[in-house]
């Protein structure tokens, strides 16, 4: 039988809303139409780089440390309302992971990058990817990843499916990790390769996931 899990500190609580949205001298954006056109391309800063990857038992300062990005993220971006939630194998207690901490946060607008962007990269994070629909920013150690979108972007909804469900389900989540310890073996010259050879597992456990949600 599945083992249900508490969840981490911080998450599926009452959204993150900034301070600016009870002040009246800071415009708050609440855009329906984007404000431009958003890019049609990939952008890869830095361009693709060679990383050794390791998994590392579950940790339970992960955790701190996402609440610790949480504040310097709601902190930093004061001009939007902004949801905030953990995600990845860092959220799920019990988990085997890489030691990077994955944050998705939304926002209105993607393409209102002076929103949102300019502050985060002034509380230190670094752009790493610009695509249609998502910006991702990192630390500089890369061991901090922040995932932008939209509010109601399919891609958050995916990202919790599959979270909630690792959390939920000790099946799935041994099967997960298993699969994860035959792939990290292997050496990869790009993550996004490594996150490719896990697709069609990860593809398989939210089909349960949704089936699950259903009941």
């Amino acid at each position: 039988m599945p083992t249900a899990l508490t969840p981490a500190a911080g998450d599926r609580g009452p959204r993150t809303t900034s301070s600016a949205a009870y002040r009246e001298d800071v415009p708050v954006s609440r855009n329906s139409e984007p404000r431009r056109p958003d890019v049609t391309a990939v952008e890869l800063v830095g361009g693709v780089e060679t990383l050794e990857l390791t998994l590392h038992d579950y940790d339970n300062r992960w955790a701190d440390t996402y609440l610790e990005h949480r504040a310097r993220i709601a902190n930093a971006v004061t001009a939007v309302d902004v949801e905030i939630e953990h995600i990845g194998s860092t959220s799920v207690p019990g988990l085997a992971a890489k030691p990077i901490i994955d944050i998705v946060v939304t926002v209105d607008d993607i393409t209102a990058e002076e929103d949102y962007l300019v502050a985060l990269l002034g509380a230190g994070y670094e752009l790493r990817v610009r695509e249609p629909g998502h910006r991702l920013v990192r630390t500089p150690a890369r061991d901090v990843h922040v995932h932008l979108y939209e509010h109601d972007d399919p891609a958050v909804d995916e990202y919790l499916l599959l979270r909630d469900h690792l959390r939920s389900d000790a099946d799935d989540r041994a099967l997960y990790e298993r699969t994860k310890r035959a792939l990290i073996s292997k050496r990869w010259d790009d993550m996004n390769d490594y996150a490719d050879a896990k697709t069609d597992v990860i593809r398989a456990i939210k089909a349960r996931a949704r089936q699950a949600r259903r009941q």
